[in-house]
C-alpha cells in the first residue's frame, strides 16, 4: 500500500504554468455560469488525462494541453532559486514582472516553458483521451465523434514558442461515429494490433467496430474491418448470418435489448497475459450484465512471441482429454474442433516481419483466420454466483469493467526444453485465474474470478445449427470479494465512478468519483490463492481456501478526499499513476478548474542508484527528518469567485436586441419589462446560489483549519516533550541541564538499584512461602528414607531380619566383625600397656622376636585397621545426621 507523502505540489498552484494546464482559457466568450454548468453533469466517464513517459495530455474544453511534468517542476525551481536570489538585490521601487512577461521572457532567451496547446477539430467538449500503446496516436473523443491525432515529437515543448500546434489528425467513421448515431461508451487500443495501430470502439448500443488505422491508407479511417452488433449476435444460430449493425438508423423501434444491452464500458486484458486473455473484450452492460467476445481480433495482428504456442499447446492438449471421452457433450467436441481449425489456419500461415516504433524489436504479423469464422460467440450473460443481493438499483447499475488476465504457464510452455524463457516477472507471477472487477454507481466494487476460463468459441455453422440448437447454458463468475468504496452520504445517482490501472503492479489499481480517489490492491490474497491451486498437498485444501476468503481481503486505502458538499462537487478526471525518478511515484487528476496530485514514497527497490564501495559512502548517507506531521490537501478556494457574472452579457444582448429601447427608458410596469427582471433574476439567484454554497465552503474550512492546527499544536508539543527528555532539557531543577551521558548512566544506575530491591524481594518471599508451607516427599525421597531406616534397624537393632536384603545381612556381619576385631586390638593394646619398665620392654622385644614379625608390617597392618575404624565410625555419625534431619522437615 502506497504511503503518502504530500499533495499537490507547488508547482502546479496557482499562479504557476503548471496550474494553467488544467484551468479553462479566460478568454473564452462564453459566459461563466454556462461553462461551469455543462461540467456539472457528472453522469459521463471524463478520462481527459494521457500520458506518454512524463509528458501529459489534459483535454480542456476543445483543445488539448500538451506539458513535460518534469520540465516544468525544473523551471519552476530555477524561477525560484532566482527569486529568492533577486529578492535580496531587490529595489523598494521596482515591481515584480507578471507571469506572461517571464513566459515571454523566457521564449526570448531562447527557453520555452515546456507546455504547448494543441488543437482539434471537434465540435463538443472532449470526454475521453486514449493513446496508443506505442504512443504515435491519441484518440481524442467526444460523446458522439472520435479524432485520431498524429502526436508531434516532444522537442516542440522545448522550442522557442508558444503558438498553438495543429497535428496531423484524422476523423473516424465521418459516416459511423457521428452526432445523429448512437454515443460513443469505449475506445480502446487493441491490445494485439500492428505496432498499436489498431482501435476498437464501443458504441452504447452495443456496436463493436475494430478499426485498422495506417496512415498511408485513407480509407482505415472511413470504414472498419470488422463490424458486430451485439444485440444481433445474441440471437445468432450459425456462423453465415449478417451481424454486421444495420446502416438504417431513422427507423429504429424500441426493443428490449435496447434497454438491457445499453453498453456502460469495455476493456481487455494486458498484452503479456496467458491464454485467451489479450484477444478477449469484455463487456459490461448499464444493467449490470457481463459479455465477453473471444477472439476478437483485427485482420493483421501481432501476437507475443509465447501466445501461438501456449494456445496451440492448450487447443491439442484439450482435443486429446475429450476425443475418446463418451461422456462429453457433442457441443463441447465441436467447439474443441473449431478452435483446432483456428489454430490449423493460423499454422499454415507464414508470419510477416514488420519493424517496429524505435527502440521497439521487430515483429511477426499474422492475419486473422478465417475458419471456423471472423465473427465470435457472444459468451453471457455471465451468472454472478455468490453476488450479494441488493435493493438499491444503484449496486446494479455498471460503470466501469477492469479486466486481469491469467498469468503465462511457462512450465507448461518450456516443458522437454533446456532453455528457460526469458519474460519480464509481471508477465510470470500472479493467479492462474482471470480476475474480472466491477463497478456500480453505489460505489460497490466486485471482485469475480474466471473459473472456467474464456476460451475462443463461435457459433455451429448453418449444417450442424439445428442439429446442435440454441447454445444453452450461461457461464459464470465466482465473486470472490465484494466492498463498498463510498459511504452511504457519498452515493450520488449521478455519478460515475471509474478504474485506473497502477504502474507498480497488475493486481492494484485506483477507483475516482467525484468525492474521492481510493486505492485497491489485489495482492493479499492473489498469491496465496495461486499457492494453494498450484499445490500438490490436497489435504485440508478446502479448510485453507475457506480460511483465505474469510480472513485475507484486498486492501483499500482513502487517498483524496473531496470536503465539499455533495451537490457542488465537480466531477474528476480518471487518475493517471506515474512512476519517474525525477518525480517519483506520482498519481495525478484533475477537476474542471484544478490538478489534483498526490505524491507517494517511491519503494526502496526502484530506481535504486548502483554504488562503488567506497569507505565514504557510508558518511555520505542521507539522513531522512523525522516525519510527525499528516499530509493534506492544500485547500484551493472555489472557482466561483473568480468567474465573470453573466449579467453584462445579458445587458448587452438587450442592448443589441429588438427592446433596446426599453433599457435608456424610465422603468414601467408592462409584460416586456417582467420578462427582462425574471431573466435578470434567474441569473443573480443562480449566481448568488453558487456564491452562498463557496462562501460557507470557506467557512466551513476556516473552522476546519482551526482544529487541524490545534492537532499539529499537540503533536509538535508531543515531539518537543519527547526531544527534552532526551536532552534532559526536561528538568525543573534550577541550574545547569544535566549531560547527556549522565542521564543515562543515571538511569542506568536507578534500574540497577530497583532490579537488586526486586530480587532481594523475591529471595525473601520464597523463603518465606517455603518455610509456611510443606510439601510431600517424592517417590525417590520416599525409597531413600526406607533404604535409610533399613540400614539403621541393621546397624544398631538388636536383631537381623531375616527376610531383608542380602546385602543388608552382609553389612550388618562385617559391623560386627569389625567391632569384634577392634575390641581385641584395644584389649591387647591395654595388655602391652600395662607392662611398664625395661623389664617389660626386654620381654616384649623378645617375644616380638620369637614372633618374627617385621615392623614395617605391624605399623601398616595396625594403620590399616585404624583408618577402617574411622570410616565406619564417620559413616555412622553420618547416618544419624541424615535421619535427624529428616525427622526435623517431617
Amino acid at each position: 500500500m502506497p504511503k503518502i507523502k504530500s499533495y499537490t505540489p507547488a508547482w502546479l498552484l496557482p499562479p504557476t504554468p503548471g496550474h494553467d494546464l488544467f484551468a479553462p482559457d479566460p478568454n473564452d466568450t462564453q459566459n461563466g455560469s454556462s461553462y461551469t454548468s455543462k461540467f456539472f453533469s457528472k453522469s459521463v466517464p471524463r478520462r481527459t488525462l494521457a500520458r506518454r513517459g512524463t509528458e501529459v495530455f489534459i483535454a480542456v474544453g476543445k483543445e488539448i494541453r500538451w506539458a513535460d511534468l518534469v520540465y516544468l517542476k525544473e523551471r519552476w525551481e530555477e524561477k525560484q532559486a532566482k527569486a529568492r536570489a533577486g529578492s535580496r538585490v531587490k529595489r523598494e521601487d521596482s515591481t515584480s514582472p507578471s507571469d506572461d512577461e517571464l513566459v515571454r521572457e523566457s521564449i526570448e532567451s531562447g527557453c520555452a516553458e515546456g507546455f504547448r496547446t494543441i488543437t482539434t477539430s471537434v465540435g463538443s467538449d472532449i470526454l475521453q483521451l486514449a493513446i496508443s500503446p506505442y504512443a504515435n496516436f491519441l484518440a481524442v473523443v467526444t460523446s458522439h465523434t472520435i479524432r485520431i491525432l498524429l502526436l508531434p515529437d516532444s522537442s516542440h515543448l522545448t522550442a522557442p514558442s508558444l503558438d498553438a500546434i495543429k497535428p496531423k489528425s484524422w476523423t473516424l467513421g465521418p459516416t459511423t461515429h457521428v452526432v445523429d448515431r448512437s454515443p460513443i461508451a469505449s475506445a480502446i487500443w487493441h491490445p494485439l494490433g500492428v505496432n498499436g495501430s489498431a482501435l476498437v470502439t464501443v458504441t452504447k448500443d452495443a456496436v463493436v467496430r475494430v478499426w485498422e488505422l495506417s496512415q498511408k491508407d485513407r480509407w482505415s479511417f472511413d470504414q472498419p474491418s470488422l463490424v458486430i452488433d451485439l444485440q444481433k449476435l445474441a440471437d445468432g444460430t450459425s456462423l453465415d448470418q449478417n451481424f454486421a449493425a444495420s446502416p438504417d438508423v431513422t427507423n429504429k423501434g424500441f426493443s428490449p435489448d435496447s434497454f438491457e444491452m445499453e453498453v456502460a464500458s469495455a476493456c481487455f486484458a494486458g498484452r503479456g497475459s496467458g491464454g485467451w486473455s489479450p484477444m478477449t473484450l469484455w463487456i459490461a452492460m448499464r444493467e449490470g450484465d457481463v459479455y465477453a467476445l473471444c477472439p476478437l481480433l483485427p485482420e493483421l495482428w501481432a501476437p507475443p512471441p509465447t501466445l501461438i504456442p501456449s494456445l496451440s499447446i492448450s487447443i491439442v492438449g484439450n482435443l486429446a482429454a475429450i476425443e475418446d471421452d463418451p461422456n462429453v457433450s457433442e457441443l463441447t467436441k465441436l467447439l474443441a474442433q473449431q478452435q483446432l481449425d483456428w489454430m490449423s489456419d493460423l499454422d499454415k500461415q507464414e508470419p510477416r516481419v514488420v519493424e517496429g516504433p524505435p527502440g521497439e524489436a521487430p515483429t511477426e504479423v499474422y492475419t486473422r483466420p478465417t475458419k471456423p469464422g471472423v465473427v465470435p460467440r457472444l459468451q453471457g450473460p455471465f451468472d454472478l454466483e455468490l453476488s450479494p443481493e441488493s435493493e438499491d438499483d444503484l449496486d446494479t447499475e455498471l460503470t466501469d469493467i477492469f479486466a486481469i488476465g491469467q498469468k503465462l504457464d511457462t512450465d507448461e510452455l518450456m516443458m522437454g526444453e533446456d532453455e528457460e524463457l526469458e519474460m519480464e516477472d509481471v508477465e510470470g507471477e500472479g493467479l492462474s485465474l482471470s480476475v474480472i472487477c466491477l463497478l456500480s454507481s453505489s460505489g460497490q466494487l466486485r471482485v469475480c474470478l474466471d473459473m472456467d476460463g474464456v476460451q475462443a468459441q463461435w457459433l455451429p455453422p448453418r449444417n450442424k445449427s439445428k442439429a446442435m440448437g440454441r447454445l444453452t447454458g450461461s457461464p459464470s463468475l465466482l465473486t470472490f470479494q465484494s466492498m463498498d468504496i463510498l459511504t452511504s452520504l457519498e452515493v450520488a445517482e449521478d455519478a460515475w465512478p471509474m478504474f485506473s490501472s497502477d504502474v507498480t503492479s497488475r493486481y492494484s489499481f485506483y477507483i475516482t468519483h467525484p468525492s474521492s480517489i481510493t486505492h485497491i490492491s489485489l495482492s493479499p490474497w492473489v498469491f496465496r490463492l495461486e499457492s494453494e491451486l498450484q499445490g500438490d498437498s490436497q489435504a485440508g485444501s478446502e479448510f485453507r481456501i475457506d480460511l483465505l476468503v474469510q480472513g485475507q481481503s484486498s486492501t483499500r486505502e482513502r487517498l483524496y478526499t473531496n470536503t465539499s458538499q455533495p451537490d457542488s462537487q465537480l466531477p474528476l478526471a480518471a487518475s493517471v499513476a506515474i512512476r519517474d525518478p525525477d518525480l517519483g511515484y506520482f498519481l495525478l487528476s484533475a477537476t474542471p478548474f484544478d490538478p489534483i496530485a498526490v505524491l507517494f514514497e517511491t519503494p526502496d527497490d526502484e530506481f535504486a542508484l548502483v554504488r562503488s564501495a567506497s569507505p565514504t559512502y557510508e558518511k555520505d548517507a542521507e539522513v531522512k527528518p523525522m516525519e510527525f506531521y499528516e499530509p493534506r490537501p492544500v485547500y484551493q478556494p472555489s472557482h466561483q469567485f473568480d468567474e465573470n457574472s453573466s449579467l453584462p452579457l445579458l445587458l448587452n444582448q438587450l442592448r443589441t436586441g429588438r427592446h433596446k429601447t426599453v433599457i435608456n427608458q424610465e422603468v414601467r410596469l408592462s409584460p416586456l419589462t417582467l420578462q427582462i427582471f425574471t431573466e435578470a433574476h434567474k441569473i443573480l439567484s443562480d449566481e448568488t446560489l453558487r456564491l452562498g454554497k463557496a462562501a460557507s465552503e470557506v467557512f466551513r474550512r476556516c473552522v476546519q483549519l482551526q482544529v487541524e492546527l490545534h492537532q499539529q499544536i499537540n503533536k509538535a508539543n508531543e515531539v518537543k516533550a519527547r526531544v527534552e527528555a532526551v536532552t534532559g532539557e526536561d528538568q525543573d531543577e534550577p541550574g545547569e541541564p544535566e549531560s547527556n551521558n549522565a542521564f543515562i548512566e543515571r538511569r542506568l544506575q536507578n534500574a540497577k538499584e530497583r532490579g537488586e530491591a526486586l530480587s532481594q524481594r523475591i529471595e525473601k518471599m520464597r523463603k518465606t512461602v517455603s518455610r509456611a508451607t510443606s510439601r510431600e516427599l517424592s517417590d525417590k525421597e520416599r525409597a531413600w528414607v526406607n533404604e535409610v531406616s533399613v540400614l539403621d534397624t541393621n546397624l544398631f537393632g538388636s536383631t537381623i531380619p531375616a527376610d531383608g536384603p542380602s546385602k543388608l545381612r552382609q553389612t550388618r556381619r562385617r559391623y560386627e566383625e569389625i567391632i569384634r576385631l577392634r575390641d581385641e586390638l584395644v584389649e591387647e593394646a591395654e595388655k602391652m600397656g600395662a607392662t611398664g619398665g625395661e623389664g617389660g620392654e626386654e620381654s616384649l622385644h623378645a617375644s616380638t622376636t620369637d614372633l618374627r614379625i617385621p615392623s614395617e608390617l605391624r605399623k601398616a597392618k595396625i594403620n590399616q585397621v585404624k583408618g577402617l575404624i574411622e570410616r565406619e565410625t564417620a559413616l555412622v555419625d553420618a547416618v544419624k545426621a541424615r535421619l535427624e534431619r529428616l525427622s526435623t522437615v517431617g
